[in-house]
C-alpha cells in the first residue's frame, strides 16, 4: 500500500556513488522511490537501464531532476531546452510524475527567454509535472554582502508565476529563507520538496535533516496537515562520509525525520551527530 506522503531518496544523495546504489540503498532502507539527478552516471540517461534497476529493487521512479546543473552541462548537448524536452520525454517513458528543473543561466539567455512557455507547454501537452526549483544568491567567497546575478529571470522562485514550483530547503538556507515563509509564499504552487538541511552559510550544504538551523520539521508538519500531494525527496550530501556505514546512517536518519515529522501529530527526532566533523563545502 503506497505510503500517504511518499519519502524518497534522490541519485544525487550517494555522490560519488552511482545511481545503481541509490535504488540498492532506497529498498534496504524502505524509502518509497526514487528521484533520478540526470547527469554523467550513464545509468542516469537511459530509461532501459533505468527500468532494469528499478525493476529489480522494487522500487518505483517516482521524479526525474533535468541536467540543468553546473556539472551537467555537458550532459545531453549544450542546448538546455533539448535537454529540458528529452528529461520530460525520459519521465513519461518511465512513468514519473514530476521533473524537476533549475531556472536557466544568465548566460543561457535565449533559453531563458522561452523559459516559463516552454515549461508551462510541456506540463500541458505530457501530462508529467515540471516544478521549478528555488535558488540562492552567488555571493561574493568573502565578508562582502556582495552577489552575482547567476539565473535568469532570478534565482527567488516567489517573484515569478511557475504553475508548480519544487522548494529545496537547503537552498533556502543559502539564500537566508525559512522554509513556512516560502511554503505560505507558494501555496498550491508547491508541488515537490527536497528535503534537506543548511546552517544559514552563503552555500548550499544539503545537510541531513535536524543538522542544520532550517525550520525542515515545521514544514513537513504542515504540508502532512495541509494535505500536500507531491513527493518529499530526500537530497542530501554525504560525499564526505568516510565510509558506506556511514551513509548508510545518514540515509537512514533523513528517512526516520522525515516520517517523523511528515504527519498530522509528529513525533520528535532529532538524527545522530556525524562522527566525524564535516568541512564545509557546496553540495555539488
Amino acid at each position: 500500500m503506497p505510503a500517504e506522503f511518499p519519502v524518497t531518496l534522490s541519485t544525487a544523495s550517494v555522490y560519488p556513488r552511482r545511481a545503481a546504489y541509490a535504488f540498492e540503498s532506497a529498498a534496504e532502507l524502505g524509502y518509497d522511490g526514487v528521484e533520478v539527478m540526470v547527469w554523467s552516471d550513464p545509468a542516469t540517461q537511459d530509461p532501459a537501464a533505468l527500468e532494469r534497476m528499478s525493476r529489480h529493487h522494487g522500487v518505483p521512479i517516482r521524479s526525474l531532476h533535468a541536467p540543468t546543473l553546473l556539472v551537467s552541462q555537458n550532459v545531453w548537448g549544450r542546448d538546455p531546452a533539448t535537454k529540458l524536452r528529452r528529461t520530460v520525454d525520459m519521465a513519461a517513458e518511465l512513468g514519473a510524475g514530476t521533473v524537476v528543473v533549475h531556472p536557466p543561466f544568465r548566460w543561457q539567455y535565449r533559453y531563458a527567454r522561452g523559459f516559463q512557455d516552454q515549461v508551462r507547454e510541456l506540463t500541458a501537452t505530457t501530462g508529467v509535472t515540471l516544478a521549478v526549483e528555488n535558488m540562492y544568491p552567488w555571493r561574493a567567497r568573502s565578508r562582502s554582502d556582495r552577489h552575482y546575478v547567476a539565473y535568469l529571470p532570478g534565482w527567488d522562485a516567489t517573484k515569478f508565476g511557475y504553475e508548480h514550483v519544487t522548494l529545496d530547503l537547503s537552498h533556502a538556507a543559502a539564500a537566508q529563507q525559512r522554509g513556512m515563509d516560502l511554503v505560505r509564499a507558494f501555496g498550491e504552487r508547491l508541488a515537490h520538496l527536497h528535503l534537506a538541511d543548511g546552517s544559514g552559510a552563503p552555500r548550499d550544504e544539503h545537510l541531513v535533516p535536524g543538522r542544520g538551523a532550517m525550520d525542515c520539521a515545521d514544514v513537513l508538519t504542515a504540508l502532512a496537515r495541509g494535505g500536500f500531494g507531491g513527493d518529499v525527496v530526500v537530497e542530501i550530501s554525504t560525499r564526505r562520509d568516510r565510509s558506506a556505514h556511514e551513509r548508510h546512517l545518514d540515509l537512514e536518519s533523513s528517512l526516520l525525520f522525515a516520517r517523523s515529522y511528515l504527519r498530522r501529530d509528529p513525533v520528535e527526532y532529532r538524527p545522530p551527530e556525524p562522527s566525524h566533523r564535516y568541512l564545509p563545502a557546496d553540495a555539488w
